[in-house]
């Protein structure tokens, strides 16, 4: 029974899961921007080499076993989360696979909790995404939130690629939504990413997500090494935070796993990727067992005629 001030511990694991992506209808029309301006767009990648060529050091010692750079804060009104990463796709290849809302629905149902994703065109002209989300795995599609927020990219050009997510409002009183990927070329093989988002929440969504992790989500800890236990084995962030760094890098390796899968690949094939890549921080990530999951997908699949 939940208190009648907290919302129930299955609604808050829906806002663990879902936060990134919540938006609500009423968001202002962004229009679509996909060559960009090239002067800022020039400056933009010459920024993003430049935080590369200073992240160079903690990108080569990573504990993640490859240049990945996980970062989280909470800020006076909400919490934000970045991932910056060395990856081994090269530019041209990522934006062909990330410039259209329909390929992000592709990559976003791999999370275990999103259960459908709609790509529309909203009567301003601007891109929406409708993500369907589940509180828990095992829920029907039927009980999932819908979840529109709006898209664009915001550049395109040879040597930079940026895309946006934004929205005024979100569920459970969160609000002013920002979601952005960026990217620019390092070689004719690598390119360097930066995943970020930050949202606002009012006192109670806090309050409420604190009570959670800290009863029924104790045992959840995020990525971040905070010192070393008795048995001398490393402590790791808990609570507001650590869920952030946890849904940051479940959509970090969606994209991942969607980029290493190839175009055109079997969406079986994909989630085999994301599942494994999420297997291997077991103590942040595991859900379920690769059986349980994939059934899930391919429920998904057939339920809305998508391809195998």
């Amino acid at each position: 029974m939940s208190s009648p001030i907290f919302p129930p511990a299955s609604w808050l694991r829906t806002l663990a899961g879902a936060v990134l992506f919540a938006a609500s209808a009423h968001v202002a029309a962004l229009p679509s921007e996909p060559g960009g301006n090239s002067a800022s767009a020039s400056a933009a990648a010459d920024a993003l080499r430049a935080t590369h060529q200073r992240m160079s050091g903690k990108l080569a010692r990573s504990s993640f076993g490859r240049p990945i750079q996980l970062d989280s804060q909470e800020t006076p009104t909400g919490l934000q989360g970045d991932i910056h990463a060395v990856v081994d796709h090269p530019l041209p290849a990522i934006s062909a696979a990330l410039k259209q809302s329909s390929q992000w629905c592709e990559l976003l149902t791999l999370h275990i909790n999103n259960r459908r994703c709609r790509a529309d065109s909203a009567p301003q002209g601007q891109d929406m995404l409708t993500l369907f989300v589940v509180r828990r795995y095992d829920k029907p599609v039927e009980q999932a939130f819908e979840l529109p927020f709006v898209y664009r990219v915001a550049s395109a050009t040879p040597e930079y690629l940026s895309v946006e997510m934004n929205a005024a409002s979100g569920p459970l009183g969160t609000s002013n939504y920002r979601v952005t990927l960026e990217a620019v070329a390092l070689d004719d093989r690598r390119s360097f990413l930066h995943f970020s988002y930050s949202y606002d929440h009012n006192m109670m969504v806090r309050m409420a997500t604190q009570a959670y992790l800290a009863t029924f989500g104790r045992d959840k800890v995020g990525f971040t090494v905070e010192g070393k236990g008795a048995d001398g084995q490393p402590e790791y962030i808990r609570g507001l935070r650590g869920l952030v760094e946890r849904n940051a890098m479940r959509y970090f390796l969606t994209l991942d796993a969607y980029l290493s899968s190839g175009a055109g690949a079997p969406a079986e094939r994909r989630e085999r990727a994301w599942f494994a890549a999420a297997e291997q921080y077991p103590r942040q990530l595991h859900e379920v067992d690769l059986d349980t999951y994939l059934a899930l997908k391919r429920e998904d699949r057939q339920r809305d005629g998508t391809k195998r």
